[in-house]
């Protein structure tokens, strides 16, 4: 399929690799105020949540700044590759809407961080300015254009993992780039 049928078709760069440019937006707020806001308030949740695992707090507490900017490095290589897949596809490819669900689910698993702890956690500014709203925005493109895979609960549940799941890769590869434990 070539670029101009994509585009009259709806589904043109803005939808696609836009993907990556409101990853770029919402993770630089979470480089900015990441590390600094879980060593700060860190003691204060652990308080506050007594349920959570111990080794929870204990992982959200060694992860080190260079350790979180690599992480953020690798998740972008993800990112950047699922919108190429949907660029090239006209929006088709699973990989691409996959992220693309991944990524407005995570805004809303900020929403649901922020108002758990009554404020501010990072990500939970671009969340609702960004992240979301242009999830829906793209998905609205995709439909329109015929090229959006009906939504079912297995996809939302893939969407999630294939979040998860880059997220655990990129800090694993971000310990062995750093050398953290």
């Amino acid at each position: 399929m070539t670029d101009i049928s994509v585009r009259a078709e709806g589904v043109g760069p803005a939808v696609t690799l836009g993907l990556l440019a409101a990853w770029i937006l919402h993770d630089a707020e979470e480089l900015a105020t990441g590390p600094r806001w879980i060593s700060e308030n860190l003691p204060a949740l652990r308080e506050r949540f007594p349920g959570v695992p111990e080794p929870v707090w204990g992982a959200m507490a060694a992860v080190e700044p260079r350790e979180f900017a690599v992480a953020v490095g690798v998740m972008g290589a993800f990112v950047g590759c699922a919108a190429v897949a949907g660029h090239r596809t006209g929006g088709r490819s699973g990989f691409y809407q996959g992220a693309l669900d991944g990524f407005g689910l995570h805004g809303l698993v900020h929403l649901a961080q922020a108002a758990a702890v009554r404020g501010y956690t990072p990500g939970s500014v671009t969340s609702p300015l960004i992240v979301v709203p242009f999830t829906l925005w793209a998905r609205g493109r995709l439909r329109r254009a015929g090229v959006l895979k009906p939504a079912r609960v297995r996809d939302v549940t893939m969407g999630l993992a294939l979040a998860a799941g880059a997220t655990a890769v990129s800090h694993a590869v971000a310990r062995r780039v750093v050398g953290s434990r």
